[in-house]
């Protein structure tokens, strides 16, 4: 017999030599191809390298600190995604060669084990307290030095952000209002913190040391010594050169160091509030040091999903305890740690009451067996639940043994992840969706005096400052007649 090949257009003969190259070029286009999930993550890396891109240019561009301290974070955060991706595909194509290549589809592996389902893990109320010197704190004394930090959190192959914060002596911690929410996540994951740090220079403090020195040496010297000195001093930093004595430091880009990290698994999620340990990474003489007082407080929470969501649905006949005679058509919706029983499909509706209600926890015993003595009898689901010191027993029945069949598989499934997810089992925890993420905040001391005085002062009518405040209306009257003009001609 004879196939057409559509693709090439020519006459092959079924099973000779040529069709058999046909197929095994087929098998090795098969083996280099990128599942979809490999797409995906091929795309998320293209799309950070185009991210890291910029975030080069801008920080090459930017003329304020506030925007160089974003550009540098954006690059950090950028790079270990780039890092963390890579690692990733690289593991993904290993095991896929492996499987493709290590058994062939004659071979009889062994049987599928049992997997846990995915879950939703949320991080919020993130709090680092500080640990300043009593001189520092109380009588505010020493150098005020600024801090930009910000947390980097890793699960698996998913890195988020948050906001960065700026700290001096005047905050006792370190407050992250973020909630950070990874979609999906096992059981096993580990949730790794870690927390970077860039000592921020005040251009203030820089601007001020000349004269400060000026004075000491005014005073030290004696008046006449002194004043020549200061002289010499303001002049050189008035004119634009650098002064004596303190030659201009070189200005390059900020750099984020790691000031801290501690890794979360399953046993650190708890509906509340609750402190972890840090593990600090620099020392004291390092520029970018930080006092820490070594711990983070924050609430970790986890949903798994056979918690939200339905893991099995379908008819059901059900005895209830103490009414061994009566069974009662319901449609049962298995999901968390309920088996809800309505009168009906349509009445599974959000906030709808269920005719009554099955519980299913860690302690509930299901056995399967046939109703009746007769063998070949129709086979009926026991559930067992322990009320105090009754025990409580509901007898499921389904439409056909490969439904009931459907039922304890979806049964068995549920205890395998109570024991995995473990307390996050015992109750749905309650997660709030991020709130979009805010522009970064200009920093307070690069606002104009104008701004400074209207933000700090109130106008009072027919003041001196009234004018000003009719002026800037008057500029803002103007420039929206321009905008209307302009609108209305074109």
């Amino acid at each position: 017999m004879f196939s057409r090949n559509h693709r090439s257009r020519v006459t092959v003969a079924r099973g000779s030599a040529l069709e058999m190259e046909f197929k095994r070029g087929r098998f090795r286009l098969s083996l280099l191809s990128d599942p979809p999930e490999d797409t995906e993550l091929q795309r998320k890396l293209d799309h950070e390298i185009r991210m890291r891109e910029g975030a080069c240019k801008l920080l090459a561009a930017c003329s304020q600190r506030e925007q160089a301290l974003e550009a540098t974070k954006s690059l950090l955060v950028c790079n270990s995604r780039i890092l963390n991706y890579m690692g990733e595909l690289q593991r993904r194509k290993e095991a896929q060669v492996l499987k493709k290549t290590g058994r062939r589809p004659s071979d009889s592996g062994p049987p599928t084990e049992r997997s846990p389902c995915r879950g939703q893990i949320c991080i919020s109320d993130l709090r680092i307290p500080l640990m300043w010197k009593d001189t520092e704190y109380f009588k505010n004394k020493g150098d005020l030095h600024r801090w930009a930090v910000f947390l980097l959190l890793q699960i698996g192959e998913h890195i988020q952000d948050t906001e960065m914060i700026l700290v001096d002596r005047t905050l006792t911690d370190i407050s992250f209002q973020n909630n950070v929410l990874f979609a999906e996540a096992g059981p096993d994951f580990e949730l790794r913190l870690e927390l970077y740090g860039a000592c921020v220079e005040e251009e203030g403090a820089l601007a001020g040391a000349p004269k400060r020195l000026a004075t000491k040496l005014s005073s030290s010297l004696g008046r006449s010594s002194g004043r020549r000195v200061r002289a010499s001093l303001e002049t050189s930093g008035g004119s634009g050169s650098s002064p004596i004595l303190l030659p201009t430091p070189a200005v390059g880009g900020p750099r984020y160091h790691l000031l801290a990290h501690t890794t979360l698994t399953l046993a650190a999620v708890q509906d509340g509030f609750r402190t972890h340990d840090l593990t600090l990474a620099t020392a004291e003489e390092n520029p970018a040091w930080l006092p820490l007082y070594g711990s983070v407080c924050c609430r970790l929470v986890a949903q798994p999903l056979c918690m939200t969501q339905p893991t099995a649905s379908g008819a059901l006949r059900v005895q209830q305890a103490g009414e061994p005679q009566d069974w009662v058509q319901v449609h049962g919706v298995l999901k968390g740690t309920n088996l809800f029983c309505y009168r009906q499909p349509e009445d599974t509706a959000p906030g709808a009451e269920p005719l009554f209600t099955i519980a299913i926890n860690k302690d509930t015993q299901v056995r399967a067996e046939e109703l009746g003595q007769a063998a070949g009898g129709p086979f009926t689901l026991s559930i067992r639940n322990q009320d105090g010191e009754e025990e409580v027993t509901h007898t499921l029945q389904a439409e056909s043994r490969g439904a009931l069949q459907s039922w304890m598989e979806a049964l068995w499934q549920l205890f395998f992840d109570m024991s995995q997810w473990k307390q996050c089992c015992d109750e749905i925890m309650k997660i709030e969706t991020p709130a979009p993420r805010k522009p970064p905040q200009v920093l307070a001391k690069q606002r104009s005096l104008y701004h400074e005085m209207v933000s700090s002062e109130p106008v009072a009518p027919g003041g001196p400052r009234e004018g000003l405040f009719l002026q800037d209306n008057a500029v803002s009257a103007e420039i929206r007649a321009l905008l209307s003009s302009s609108d209305n001609d074109g």
